[in-house]
């Protein structure tokens, strides 16, 4: 799969194959009775605050141009999450880290890896980047997620709070 995708920084002409991505993980969500981004989150302007910050990245089929090249979509974040600083747990590591939000695959993609890849180019990223800890969440009702978590070597660590309500967190050491 290493050859056939390309992980790079989202450009904004993507934000709306990115939106249709994110609402088909919505509905999927929806459908195995996760309450997971089922309150309009994310909406196009978190993708577009994602974007314009250089936290947007893609993962694109190579051999394909245009928009519908991009496959998976997720922002991948630098510097830190404030709802990490009042963990109901601890976390392995008080080094800086990297962190994955709004991972989503589009539909006709899962099943593939995809999802893994994305995490393992993310991962090659903070190395390049001299981080060597990678924080995630997800709903305790994500149970895709979950898997794909747990299968990536994640350790769970605790609990954190957003508006939305609580989160499953994971740390894994690079």
């Amino acid at each position: 799969m290493d050859n056939e995708l390309t992980f790079r920084q989202a450009k904004s002409c993507e934000a709306d194959r990115i939106m249709q991505i994110i609402r088909q993980a919505q509905a999927r969500m929806h459908a195995a009775g996760s309450r997971q981004w089922q309150d309009g989150y994310p909406a196009p302007g978190h993708i577009s605050a994602d974007i314009g910050r250089g936290r947007g990245y893609v993962l694109c089929k190579s051999d394909m141009e245009g928009p519908h090249a991009v496959i998976a979509y997720g922002a991948v974040v630098f510097g830190g999450e404030p709802a990490y600083d009042a963990i109901e747990g601890q976390w392995l590591t008080d080094e800086p880290y990297v962190l994955v939000h709004r991972l989503a695959v589009a539909d006709g993609e899962r099943g593939r890896g995809v999802a893994a890849e994305f995490l393992h180019r993310t991962e090659a990223l903070a190395l390049e980047q001299g981080v060597r800890a990678f924080r995630i969440d997800t709903n305790f009702d994500n149970h895709t997620m979950l898997r794909l978590i747990e299968r990536a070597g994640f350790t769970y660590c605790g609990k954190v709070i957003y508006r939305s309500g609580e989160r499953l967190a994971y740390e894994k050491q690079l």
